[in-house]
């Protein structure tokens, strides 16, 4: 459980992270009295002495352990920034985390982080689907560095996965997870307790290191730390940001795994830009009202689907009931459905192409989580580079659509679907 700073409380008990996310870890004494985060637009930082420099250096490099009370000083942008350290400070609430880092992009979280861990000769085991950057991370660039990836569906019990790494000779190399729940895109829930509770087995006295993609859910919905993961993974574009108009990633966890994870961020240069902070932090301050909205309207727009006769099949996660084969899952680990939905049109791809191209209110774009509604076709583009077979067995197919739900008035998105629907 990750310790809040005084600040944190009121009387003694501890404020709620949405009232935090107005002024936790900014002093505006520090910055001529301004209510909100300055922009700091520099590069690098003056020190006081060269003793102070030579701190810094330390911490920041690992060189020796940080003592009680002492803090890491600014030294350049690359290694840390005030927008960033208050960002990350407020990025931690949420998820009840020790320590976060910020990136350029969700791909640079996911890339750095799984870099910070693997090794030629490891063996990284994953959930399918994942998103379709993250699919070719692992299956085209990852071997070759000679790291060995297996997938598994999302939703089959762990069991499944462990007899396929025996077949395959390869349990005493596992070396880490990487789960994302829900898919992408098709909303598969993957149990984040029964995969950490197998990795901490089957590691034994070598840690296996369990991930989690938390981008569909967002820190609001679902927090892996609290099922037993060892870190958590954003595209930060998406719900965290909010407004389609910033690109980043977040990776949380201890201080232990962090620390690694912020080292190799600052060898590869992975750290996002101060303005992108700056816009983070703008929209960490309405991420619940902005998410509540998002999921109030997709259990009306699910509701429209279901019923609907031009479809065939929906995934939406507030749709499960008692007997389905992932409503135990869902009960335990999300605390609500969230804004994503994916439904399969009765046809194709030429059907599901009518569809998107008749709809007026949702943009027919990729990306998810902005304040606007979108539509697109996973198959041919946000997973187009997965392998033709391997989507059909994903269960992405060629009449699959995928929403992302805004926060525009229900009865004209739903509007907006029928008149679509109607054509086919």
């Amino acid at each position: 459980m990750a310790e809040r700073k005084p600040e944190g409380y009121l009387e003694g008990r501890p404020l709620h992270p949405e009232s935090l996310m107005m002024s936790y870890g900014y002093k505006p004494a520090l910055s001529q009295g301004a209510v909100k985060c300055p922009i700091f637009q520099t590069s690098t930082f003056v020190f006081k002495t060269a003793e102070e420099g030579k701190s810094f250096f330390e911490l920041a490099y690992g060189l020796r352990r940080q003592r009680p009370d002492e803090e890491m000083g600014l030294i350049y942008s690359r290694l840390n920034n005030p927008d960033l350290e208050i960002l990350e400070d407020r990025l931690t609430l949420w998820d009840d985390a020790e320590a976060a880092a910020t990136f350029a992009s969700g791909m640079a979280a996911i890339s750095t982080t799984l870099l910070s861990f693997l090794r030629p000769g490891d063996v990284l085991l994953h959930s399918e689907p994942v998103y379709g950057g993250t699919d070719f991370l692992l299956k085209h660039v990852l071997p070759q560095f000679e790291i060995r990836v297996v997938g598994f569906a999302a939703g089959a019990p762990p069991e499944e996965a462990e007899t396929r790494l025996r077949q395959l000779g390869l349990t005493d190399r596992l070396k880490m997870i990487l789960i994302e729940t829900p898919a992408n895109p098709t909303n598969a829930l993957v149990d984040i307790a029964a995969y950490a509770a197998f990795a901490q087995r089957l590691g034994g006295d070598q840690r296996v290191i369990t991930a989690v993609d938390n981008t569909f859910l967002g820190p609001l919905w679902q927090q892996p730390l609290k099922h037993g993961a060892d870190l958590v993974l954003y595209s930060a574009t998406k719900y965290i940001g909010g407004h389609s108009d910033v690109i980043a990633g977040v990776c949380l966890g201890s201080n232990e795994l962090m620390t690694q994870v912020k080292l190799m961020r600052t060898i590869m240069g992975t750290m996002a830009g101060p303005q992108t902070g700056w816009l983070l932090m703008r929209s960490l301050e309405t991420l619940k009202l902005r998410m509540t909205a998002q999921m109030k309207t997709a259990r009306h727009v699910a509701a429209f689907l279901s019923e609907h006769p031009a479809v065939e099949r929906l995934h939406y996660l507030g749709c499960l009931k008692p007997g389905d084969s992932q409503y135990e899952v869902f009960q335990r680990q999300c605390s609500g459905p969230g804004g994503m939905i994916s439904f399969e049109v009765k046809g194709g791809e030429r059907e599901a192409f009518r569809v998107l191209n008749e709809l007026k209110l949702f943009h027919l774009a990729v990306s998810l989580g902005g304040t606007e509604s979108l539509a697109e076709h996973p198959a041919t583009m946000t997973h187009a580079d997965v392998d033709p077979e391997e989507r059909i067995e994903m269960g992405i197919t060629p009449a699959m659509i995928r929403l992302s739900i805004g926060v525009e008035n229900p009865e004209d998105l739903i509007d907006d679907l029928k008149l679509a629907l109607d054509l086919i």
